[in-house]
């Protein structure tokens, strides 16, 4: 039975006097469509979690044209050293020689959140990696939709640092060390 007619017959139940029909058929629509919303919402975020896999398989199989195929045109990466800030372009120069060789870099995802706006243009990510060099990662970023397809804007790289070595970090980055 739909729930909403399950409630307006349980209504003398619970000792409430029935309201008219159109009072809560009123309100049926905002129902649908915040259940159509959130069926959106799931789609796409499944959509970018797909995106975000194939970003990390095609980086670990070193596929060049895959892996940049993900970034938006104006994409932007962020590295783990503050001095990587680069385009596309800057990226792919950096990338291309190891990609060339088969090295690329393999992170493997532990956790993953994604938040779609409600426009359904943008979306913001965070994710736990593992990576056999660096330890446990964080990668965050933003997604656009261009042509009706998920392409990663920003992409960012970081090493989380224990609250318990923010101070040693700290130190040794400041004395250049």
């Amino acid at each position: 039975m739909n729930p909403l007619r399950r409630l307006l017959l349980s209504l003398p139940l619970l000792g409430i006097a029935r309201a008219h029909w159109s009072t809560f058929a009123l309100c049926a629509p905002v129902f649908t469509l915040g259940a159509a919303r959130r069926a959106h919402a799931s789609a796409a975020t499944d959509e970018i979690n797909q995106v975000l896999d194939r970003f990390h398989r095609a980086a670990s199989g070193a596929k060049f044209d895959e892996y940049f195929g993900l970034f938006a045109p104006d994409g932007i990466f962020i590295g783990t050293d503050a001095g990587e800030r680069w385009t596309v372009d800057e990226f792919k120069a950096y990338a291309k020689p190891h990609f060339d060789k088969g090295r690329g870099w393999t992170y493997v995802t532990v956790e993953r959140h994604v938040n779609v706006s409600s426009d359904d243009r943008h979306a913001s990510f965070d994710e736990l990696l593992d990576n056999a060099d660096l330890g446990r990662c964080r990668g965050t970023g933003v997604l656009r939709r261009v042509g009706g397809v998920w392409k990663i804007e920003q992409y960012h790289l970081t090493i989380p640092v224990p609250n318990a070595l923010a101070d040693e970090v700290v130190k040794r980055i400041r004395a250049g060390k």
